[in-house]
């Protein structure tokens, strides 16, 4: 258990500002106790005085966090948990809301994620996590149930907010950026014909097969073969000289950061060399890193870019690498906004209750974060310009 308690600090007064009004929808279909906070705090515990910047809350409010920080997706969860401690830090500096954050490790396993979940419900006002697509679809009806607010840092699966009223994400879906992606590869490259390559065992990267082969579609391009894989697999030499044998314009994948790595460096050694295009999976610094060279040219869609403009990027960057001696990827940017947007909505109401932490995120509305202007809709999605990626001298630069 990773527990600390940080003091509260608006994102910025445009921000608070850009909030709407905290009514919101009331309990919904949610059992236990949907009605109150993580404790049922009464009015002067989790519910204080004022709004936005001038909100004082006497009690801490309690966040909990499901991460991957052991396991398969390690490599992202530990990225979220530096987003998270550093907005943490930065919120620690100005008074009138504190919260006390507990990181728990799903151990990138749903049943794990179930137990830590059970934990984290009981005793947290909102509940940020898990890292996958494919634990979150097991663990969320729990906080449902329980009337706890749930914010998905980096789900993109489709139907992740769909199972309750009580599940929201600042993370956008495979379905907002892959389109975006395609077309942009098939643009700069002239992409006719395809070999498309996924993880068939993952809810996650099956998604994002889904919506990869409708993409194609809508570009009219052609898919001359479509092979699968297992998430657990690390040699992919006899798919991949399936694929090289059609001779493909372009690889398109769908797949975690431990199979990307491996697949992309196979590829480049047999010989293959057209662009890959992959998924939200491949949007880590350890393609880079460990790929080497064999990274240079793939191209990924996603939801921020080290490169975007505006001051609060800027400064993200700059404290991170100041913190952590390099540069943040996506994931580190989305568990940063994500903790800043629930101080966002706690503080839109001045309360740390469940249902008006609920309300406030779901009046999120056209504010100013590291991942650009954003918003979550009515079917508590979030809504921002997603970027599309290519590896050039070993760092994601945006494809022109």
């Amino acid at each position: 258990m990773n527990r600390s308690t940080v003091t509260a600090l608006a994102v910025s007064s445009a921000l608070a500002l850009a909030l709407t009004a905290c009514g919101g929808e009331d309990g919904g279909d949610a059992g236990g106790d949907a009605g109150g906070g993580a404790t049922g705090g009464e009015a002067g515990g989790l519910t204080g005085t004022g709004t936005g910047e001038d909100c004082t809350i006497e009690e801490p409010v309690p966040v909990g966090a499901a991460l991957s920080l052991t396991g398969a997706a390690a490599s992202y969860g530990e990225s979220q948990q530096k987003g998270l401690e550093l907005a943490a830090a930065e919120l620690a500096e100005v008074g009138g809301v504190t919260y006390d954050l507990v990181i728990e490790d799903d151990q990138t396993d749903p049943r794990q994620g179930i137990t830590v979940f059970e934990q984290l419900t009981e005793d947290s006002s909102v509940v940020i996590g898990p890292t996958l697509s494919n634990g979150a679809f097991q663990a969320q009806p729990i906080a449902q149930e329980a009337g706890v607010p749930v914010l998905a840092i980096s789900n993109t699966a489709a139907g992740i907010t769909a199972q309750g009223d009580y599940i929201f994400r600042v993370s956008l879906t495979e379905a907002q950026v892959i389109p975006q992606t395609v077309a942009k590869a098939t643009e700069v490259y002239g992409l006719e014909d395809v070999v498309v390559m996924y993880s068939n065992d993952d809810a996650f990267t099956e998604s994002g097969y889904e919506v990869f082969s409708s993409a194609l579609e809508e570009e009219g391009v052609t898919v001359s073969e479509t092979l699968t894989f297992s998430k657990a697999d690390t040699d992919f030499r006899a798919l991949l000289t399936e694929a090289k044998a059609a001779e493909p314009d372009a690889l398109v994948v769908s797949g975690l950061i431990e199979a990307a790595i491996p697949l992309v460096t196979q590829a480049r050694e047999l010989g293959i060399d057209v662009p890959i295009i992959g998924g939200n999976g491949f949007n880590n610094p350890k393609l880079m890193a460990d790929g080497g060279d064999a990274a240079e040219g793939v191209v990924v869609g996603a939801a921020w870019n080290s490169s975007s403009e505006g001051e609060l990027n800027t400064a993200f960057l700059e404290a991170f690498e100041a913190e952590h001696g390099a540069q943040p990827d996506q994931f580190a940017a989305q568990a940063y906004t994500g903790l800043k947007v629930i101080d966002a909505a706690v503080r839109a109401g001045c309360s740390g209750e469940r249902e008006d932490i609920k309300a406030g995120l779901a009046g999120i509305a056209d504010v100013d974060t590291v991942l650009g202007t954003l918003s979550i809709n009515a079917e508590r999605d979030a809504e921002h310009e997603a970027v599309v990626q290519v590896v050039e001298n070993g760092s994601f630069t945006v494809l022109d």
